[in-house]
Parts: structure tokens; sequence; C-alpha cells
């Protein structure tokens, strides 16, 4: 699954193949198509984790208005997955929680 027309970030070009770092996994991505897309194509549903139960989510809205695709992006806590566009070697992990801040993201 691809998007290739955005509410937010507008009609896409996706030629460009890049490799962003999932939990520490390469993952192969279309430059400039939404975090949360790439994840979807590539099988990963998860985003974050509730601070108190834990419950696992995942993309909802697509548009930035919901917080369900919250995830820690190069060392930033919630950043909205759905209108963040995928640049290479982007580092993302799911996030537990409230997330934290810092550089506490491995090496690939």
């Amino acid at each position: 699954m691809r998007v290739w027309e955005h509410p937010i970030l507008g009609g896409l070009t996706l030629d460009h193949t890049v490799t962003i770092w999932v939990d520490g996994r390469p993952v192969e991505a279309r430059e400039g198509e939404p975090v949360a897309a790439a994840l979807l194509a590539n099988g990963i549903r998860v985003c974050r984790y509730t601070p108190k139960r834990h419950e696992p989510r995942g993309i909802f809205c697509g548009t930035g208005q919901c917080a369900d695709c919250l995830m820690q992006v190069d060392g930033i806590p919630n950043v909205r997955t759905c209108i963040t566009p995928v640049r290479e070697g982007m580092d993302i992990r799911t996030q537990e929680g409230l997330g934290k801040w810092g550089d506490d993201h491995g090496e690939h």
C-alpha cells in the first residue's frame, strides 16, 4: 500500500527508494511518503503503546489530528508519523507511553 495523494502533504512523487531504521532494523521506504505509510507497506502496524494499559496503537486518522501514530523519530518523541515525510536514514522507534527525549537510539 502506498499513499500517492495525501490530504496534508499533497501529491507525492515516490520514485526514490531510501532506507529508514525502525526499532534498529533497516526498512525500505519511498522518500517523501508519510512515515506511517512506509511502515504499513512493510507490515508494521504498531506505532506506540498507551501509557496506562500498554495497548498498541497504529495509524487512525492519517491527517495529524489524533495521536495514535506518535513515534520517536531521531530522538524526538511524539512525532505524528502520518504527516512526517520519509527521508534517508531516519531512526524511528516504537513509542512507549508518553515517550522520552534524548538520543538513546542505537547505532545501525
